[in-house]
């Protein structure tokens, strides 16, 4: 039985799987920016039916969001397409070729079927019907097929030779196509090849309509047996002694039989009709339909043996194929297939020419992502040329993907910006129309007060932190003096007695040494805990310095009742999440981070004094080491050295840290100053705070009396919620 990796399968739906989860965050964003301006008109409409409104908002301008809606709208759509497609369940792979070239022996050798059902006819092309052949190792072979309605045999297949080759007016019905004589191939196309090989299939449908018209419109899908699935799918039988019109009907099949392989079970092959001058009219939307389906597509070409070279027929395919991937949005990798045949077959040894068109590929700017010579009748070779390209793909088309992803993200970006300019007109439309509110003048002055004292204030506070950074935190130094004073006087080393009791137990001064070891090393850890009190009294003592900046000199004290860091608390959880609708409140998270940040012996000390107790850690090299007679005595000598060379180390290395508890609140100060008073378009969110806290603390007006507030207008703005 012939096998395959199935690692490289696993590996695809694995980075399927990872982009597509990428691209569902993207959607929810950008889904949420087309609600939200589908709502910005709307409202723009209901705010001028409001009452008191005024006149600059009535003169409010119109807002050019349509055609940016629909560009965001057709990238929506590329995106959900590239995602319908990685969320697939299956790979798919689609082969093509020219009639005689060995696409049908190929699919023959990967997936068990024979000429019976996928016939690989000697005379013409054999295939008729777009179709898939899936794997189910637990059902006979059958096939499912899919009929035209009289609509779309006309429009799909009909119509278009009407159109291509100039033949007039097209029947509306199919009695009509039937009954009516077929008009004539114009002189102008009467010796072009490709347009005469148009018209003859067209003639086949039209004198054959009678074998096949009683299938459109028929049920679908029909399930048929494996013996009737040359009946439907099979222009011919393999040499040509009954030719088939059923297929003529079917718009799409479907085969389902046991692949010979047991690891590709979650692999699709989409076969079509030979296509290049095989008749076909609309080719193109035939290759569309085909990229747009699969993951990879393999062209088959059986040089000739006497000699060969790339045809123009060839080369044209292969452009219109390129040409179509480049322009749909799912990344799709073709490669090429050089079917060897051996000197024992009817086409006898082709290796030479093999060779000779895959050097020429490059020469003839035949670009494909890989290729591949094998015989296409040969099981293990076409398994081993479907393993080469898996490797492709997992290795790099996924990663193609990924940049037709950003491609799509960078043009939606570019649409954010169009809507942010639009919004802007709308905010400063906005500005004017609450200015002519001459109590919204008044709090203007007011607020722009509030935030010159408050910035003016908080600067001199960061020159002081700035200027002391580098000095010793007093409240930090006091609290070590403390902390080394509790860990001398209360060093738990035991007495001379303690250890021999021990040693009576253990009957191992080893053991009782190590033991000791432990146990005094926690206690001394229990006592540097107490510098989180030093470090807590140190913080808070520059939080206080910052409420009084706003207290003082923002004359923001009738915000909050309590002093000090309770004021930053306090003000942090009366700013709303969102200040501006959609954007999280820069303020509240400047507020909210400095009244929760905190230096704490673990996070900030912990770490650097692990190194110094190392001597109190058995089996480290910095241990002291018992001699070879050894006593309680000895351990007790031990201990007690041991204990002061740690807590000398570990106070060495806190005399280094004096001044970072002052390093640590300018920094975090500065960060609070620059995210509540530097940022870009900070102000707007203070005077929408200040503003709604004003209006709290006043009696309420009947709605009728009230003028409209910028809080009002930009409520009225604000996107309908995006729900799953």
């Amino acid at each position: 039985m012939n096998t395959i990796k199935t690692g490289s399968i696993t590996s695809i739906f694995d980075k399927r799987h990872s982009l597509a989860a990428k691209i569902t965050n993207i959607e929810t964003n950008f889904k949420s920016l087309e609600s939200a301006i589908q709502s910005l008109e709307e409202n723009r409409r209901q705010l001028l039916t409001l009452p008191n409104i005024s006149k600059t908002v009535k003169d409010l301008p119109e807002i050019n969001l349509v055609e940016i809606r629909q560009n965001l709208g057709n990238e929506l759509v590329k995106l959900h397409k590239i995602k319908e497609h990685l969320c697939r369940k299956t790979i798919k792979i689609g082969v093509v070729g020219r009639p005689k070239q060995g696409k049908s022996r190929l699919l023959q050798s990967l997936t068990g079927l024979t000429g019976a059902e996928i016939p690989d006819g000697h005379r013409q092309c054999c295939t008729g019907v777009y179709c898939h052949i899936h794997n189910n190792f637990f059902e006979d072979t059958y096939a499912e097929v899919w009929f035209h309605s009289e609509d779309s045999f006309l429009a799909e297949v009909i119509y278009p030779y009407y159109e291509k080759l100039s033949l007039g007016l097209k029947p509306k019905t199919i009695d009509e196509f039937a009954a009516k004589t077929l008009p004539l191939l114009p002189s102008v196309f009467s010796s072009e090849t490709n347009q005469e090989t148009m018209y003859l299939r067209l003639v086949r449908y039209h004198i054959n309509i009678e074998k096949y018209r009683h299938l459109i419109g028929q049920p679908s899908p029909r399930r048929i047996s494996k013996s009737e699935i040359p009946e439907y799918i099979a222009q011919e039988t393999t040499y040509g002694q009954q030719s088939f019109f059923n297929y003529l009907a079917v718009r799409e099949a479907k085969i389902v039989c046991k692949f010979p392989n047991t690891d590709v079970g979650q692999i699709v092959f989409v076969d079509i009709p030979g296509i290049g001058n095989t008749g076909i009219c609309d080719e193109l939307s035939l290759i569309k339909k085909l990229v747009q389906d699969v993951d990879a597509i393999l062209f088959v070409r059986m040089p000739k043996s006497m000699g060969d070279r790339w045809q123009e027929v060839d080369i044209n395919l292969y452009e219109k194929v390129r040409t179509v991937i480049a322009e749909l949005p799912s990344h799709v990798s073709s490669f090429m297939v050089l079917n060897r045949t051996e000197a024992h077959s009817p086409y006898r040894d082709n290796s030479k020419i093999c060779q000779d068109l895959a050097l020429d590929m490059t020469v003839k700017s035949i670009n494909f992502a890989d290729y591949s010579i094998a015989n296409c009748a040969n099981s293990q070779e076409s398994y081993k040329l479907l393993e080469r390209f898996l490797n492709y793909l997992e290795e790099k088309n996924l990663d193609l993907g990924y940049k037709d992803i950003l491609s799509i993200q960078e043009k939606l970006a570019i649409v954010q910006g169009k809507v942010d300019v639009e919004l802007d007109k709308v905010g400063k439309a906005l500005d004017l129309a609450t200015q002519d509110n001459q109590g919204f003048a008044l709090f203007e002055i007011t607020f722009q007060e509030v935030v010159r004292d408050s910035t003016n204030g908080l600067e001199k506070l960061l020159q002081e932190l700035r200027k002391n950074r580098e000095s010793v935190d007093l409240e930090f130094k006091k609290q070590i003096e403390t902390v080394l004073q509790a860990c001398r006087s209360d060093t738990g080393i035991p007495s001379i007695q303690e250890i021999e009791h021990r040693y009576s137990l253990e009957k191992n001064y080893c053991a009782v040494y190590e033991k000791y070891l432990h146990e005094i090393r926690a206690r001394l850890l229990q006592h540097l805990l107490l510098l989180d009190e030093g470090l807590k009294r140190s913080l808070n003592k520059v939080k206080s310095q910052v409420a009084k900046v706003l207290i003082d000199k923002g004359h923001l004290g009738s915000l909050a009742q309590e002093p000090g860091v309770e004021f930053l608390h306090t003000i942090a959880t009366q700013i709303p999440d969102e200040l501006v609708p959609g954007t999280p409140s820069q303020l509240k998270y400047g507020f909210k981070t400095l009244a929760e940040y905190q230096l704490s012996y673990r996070g900030f000390i912990q770490h650097r004094l692990r190194k110094s107790l190392d001597g109190l850690t058995p089996n480290e090299p910095a241990t002291l080491k018992l001699t070879g007679s050894t006593s309680a005595e000895q351990v007790l000598l031990n201990l007690k050295i041991a204990y002061a060379e740690t807590l000398s180390k570990c106070e060495n290395t806190l005399k280094q840290l004096l001044s970072e508890p002052n390093q640590a609140a300018y920094a975090i100060v500065e960060e609070f100053v620059d995210t509540t008073f530097r940022k870009t378009n900070i102000e707007s969110e203070w005077q929408i705070f200040l503003q709604e806290e004003k209006q709290n603390k006043q009696e309420t007006p009947q709605e009728s009396d009230r003028l409209l507030t910028s809080r009002d207008v930009l409520n009225l703005v604000q996107p309908a919620p995006v729900t799953n």
